[in-house]
């Protein structure tokens, strides 16, 4: 099934690209989200007049977000977890924990912008990547470290 893509949607294209996708996808995601529409003469002349507003748009919040993932790059985030003597997790440090510790920091991220291949589950130094949109991602330096526990005195 071929549709104009309404909105940017990742891995499979931009604004007022037509892509070919299986019905199933078509029907039951991008066309109740609204994120695609039908291809017709009168949908592609739309989409291009929305696709110019977003465009001007975008080139605004763009420099904004390129200042954000500046400040972004050079914090170094500590994650404080329980650990065994070997820096082995009780549990795991996923994009979540990144996301709360960022985000108490004031910078604007959420989980999704977080991309870990897989969860963190030993103590170190990571470089995990966030991801604003297709273009604009950075780097950041994040320290996973053993929560040092006060063990009570014997009198």
């Amino acid at each position: 099934m071929e549709l104009l893509l309404k909105k940017n949607v990742d891995k499979l294209g931009r604004i007022g690209d037509i892509v070919k996708v299986k019905e199933g996808y078509a029907r039951n995601y991008l066309l109740p989200k609204g994120l695609a529409t039908t291809v017709s003469p009168a949908n592609v002349k739309q989409i291009e007049k929305e696709k110019v507003k977003m465009e001007l748009q975008l080139k605004e919040e763009r420099k904004q977000l390129e200042g954000i993932l500046e400040k972004i790059s050079a914090v170094s985030c500590t994650i404080l977890v329980k650990a065994n003597e070997e820096g082995r997790l009780f549990g795991s440090v996923t994009a979540v924990h990144i996301a709360d510790v960022l985000a108490k920091e004031g910078y604007p991220v959420n989980h999704e912008m977080v991309k870990l291949d897989s969860p963190i589950k030993e103590c170190g130094d990571f470089d995990v990547v966030i991801a604003f949109n297709f273009e604009l991602q950075t780097t950041c330096k994040v320290s996973v470290v053993r929560e040092e526990t006060a063990e009570p005195e014997e009198a």
